[in-house]
């Protein structure tokens, strides 16, 4: 099938083909043409980067009236750089529509300029909620006359806490005609919105729910836990033309390793939650535009991100959630491209690979991490490849020419060559010269489970959770009860009470990772845990429990403030 026979305005045809636009995708061939109507309710399941935009984008220009000039589409998304995305593209589709304006709403900006802007005349309006809900409150926006509301990147958008937001901001546009929710994942709590606020909505599926791109690669490679960093040197150093994101579990991890990596040569910066907007808007620039090669990044700081042209994304540890997983290899594989998602883990952690096996409905390939030698070969054939494909039309290198034969007169051909490689490709040879093989061996001591296999192996970490306090701490103080029944704390932890538990969507691993994110801690920090529906116990270091408590004592997670206290002094 072809744009044209999707029956959209001749207008958006000729855009689309200038673009180089000729077949849709599948979401956007299914979506379309429901979306045309603009009175039928949707929902379209999607993996990032199918082309969603464009599924939406183009059936709100042709249906929304460039002769009104009051905003008539709504477009909700979760971060500023999805939403500048969603606007520079939207500008692209209509630029044969005249009268059609865009305006994109979003935190980090000038409020003022932005109601500048919806003042002049607007028919569609691209925002993130909590800027969105600044401007309802200020009465700067009417939402009254929307007649389409998009939802983009639903799932982002509820993991992000804005549950709520969404709410007001669907029972603030009483007139409107659809709503058109995408999204890659389909949790509860989207199909509970959907329920709510849609009227038996055309639901279509690309691919299987929660499933990953078939475009993408999906490899691991398993080392030693203190090995993880020079297993990412060395993973960077033998693909010399990488252009991809480190995710990192903390933003604590991913300022250190971007160090790192910047002292020792590497163009890479660091993506997290305690950068101001313009400090993140900088170092975006600088990643889009290919100053930076690498790009280091905590999974809320990267959301909403959609760079064209990333090759790899590697996990510098699994993420607990496994289902952020498929957020993290979409970042590659985009738009028809095909990408390589690389997973570092250690032997007590191969247990998540099945379970996200089984998520994406995709094979993870093993692989073993290049010997020194494997990358001193990658890296030398670059080095030809740059050479040789050095331009050298523009300059007169035929005046220097005399030169450089008088000067290597006495030097053969062969010697040449050998001198040029040294100068660009010494320090990698000085450097992986003795490297140790960093592939964790089968060597009797420590048989890593080999994965498809049917038992898994309990990671220590996790163990050292469930099982601190267990019977060496019987014998020394007797049996002890669940927190809820008031038992004893180990000696040196405090016992804290949080108002979270698993009707708030944790289980312990990701309930354990929000706490440490959030107080910037380590994990070695954390003692038992008891989890219930509604509350959890957890055992802290009494140094790092007052750090824990300020971190996340006042704070809201999806909406609800968080109360978190010593439990002894409840």
């Amino acid at each position: 099938m072809t744009f044209e026979e999707l029956g959209l305005d001749a207008r958006l045809i000729q855009a689309t083909a200038e673009l180089g636009y000729v077949n849709p995708t599948q979401i956007q061939e299914k979506a379309i043409p429901v979306l045309l109507s603009g009175t039928k309710d949707f929902i379209g399941l999607a993996q990032t980067g199918t082309g969603k935009t464009a599924a939406f984008g183009l059936p709100l220009l042709h249906i929304i009236d460039a002769d009104e000039r009051y905003p008539q589409a709504l477009i909700v998304c979760p971060t500023r750089e999805l939403c500048m995305q969603i606007v520079s593209e939207v500008e692209l589709f209509k630029k044969h529509i005249k009268g059609v304006s865009v305006v994109a709403v979003y935190g980090g900006a000038s409020i003022g300029l932005q109601i500048r802007d919806l003042k002049r005349g607007v028919q569609i309006v691209v925002a993130t909620p909590g800027r969105l809900i600044d401007l309802i409150e200020r009465k700067a926006i009417n939402l009254e006359q929307i007649k389409y509301v998009v939802l983009d990147e639903a799932d982002e958008m509820l993991n992000m806490g804005f549950k709520d937001d969404i709410e007001f901001i669907l029972q603030n546009t009483p007139k409107r005609e659809s709503t058109w929710l995408f999204s890659a994942t389909m949790p509860p709590e989207i199909r509970k919105v959907s329920k709510k606020y849609m009227n038996e909505p055309f639901e279509v599926t690309v691919g299987k729910v929660n499933s990953g791109n078939k475009s993408i690669d999906h490899q691991y490679y398993i080392t030693a836990a203190q090995h993880r960093y020079e297993t990412l040197k060395r993973l960077i150093d033998f693909n010399p033309g990488i252009y991809g994101i480190i995710f990192t579990r903390t933003k604590v991890d991913a300022q250190d390793i971007a160090e790192k990596l910047t002292r020792e040569g590497y163009d890479i910066d660091a993506l997290h939650g305690d950068l101001t907007q313009a400090q993140r808007d900088k170092v975006m620039g600088e990643f889009r535009d290919k100053t930076l090669q690498l790009l280091i990044a905590t999974d809320v700081a990267a959301r909403g991100i959609d760079v064209h042209g990333i090759t790899h994304v590697i996990n510098y540890e699994l993420p607990d959630d496994i289902e952020v997983y498929t957020h993290r290899s979409g970042r590659t594989g985009r738009a028809g491209n095909t990408g390589i998602c690389m997973s570092i883990v250690h032997a007590r952690e191969t247990f998540k690979l099945k379970a996200i096996e089984k998520l994406i409905q995709a094979q993870f390939n093993r692989v073993d991490i290049p010997t020194g030698k494997d990358v001193t070969r990658k890296q030398f054939y670059a080095v030809m490849d740059k050479i040789l494909e050095t331009d050298i039309s523009h300059g007169d290198y035929d005046t220097f020419l005399p030169m450089l034969q008088e000067k290597f007169a006495d030097v053969s051909k062969d010697e040449i060559l050998q001198r040029m490689a040294a100068v660009e490709f010494d320090r990698f040879l000085k450097y992986y010269e003795n490297a140790e093989d960093l592939n964790l061996r089968d060597n009797g001591r420590q048989r890593p489970r080999e994965f498809g296999s049917d038992r898994a192996v309990i990671p220590r970490d996790r163990a050292r959770f469930e099982t601190r306090g267990g019977d060496r701490d019987r014998g020394e103080r007797g049996d002890r009860g669940s927190y809820g029944s008031g038992g004893g704390t180990t000696a040196g932890y405090a016992r804290l009470f949080v108002n979270l538990g698993t009707k708030d969507g944790f289980y312990k691993a990701s309930f354990l990772q929000f706490i440490l994110d959030m107080s910037d801690l380590k994990k070695e920090v954390l003692g038992k845990v008891d989890m219930k529906d509604m509350n959890t116990w957890v055992e802290v270091e009494q140094g790092a429990a007052h750090q824990m408590i300020r971190c996340l004592d006042g704070k809201n997670y999806k909406g609800r403030r968080i109360r978190m206290n010593d439990a002894n002094s409840r």
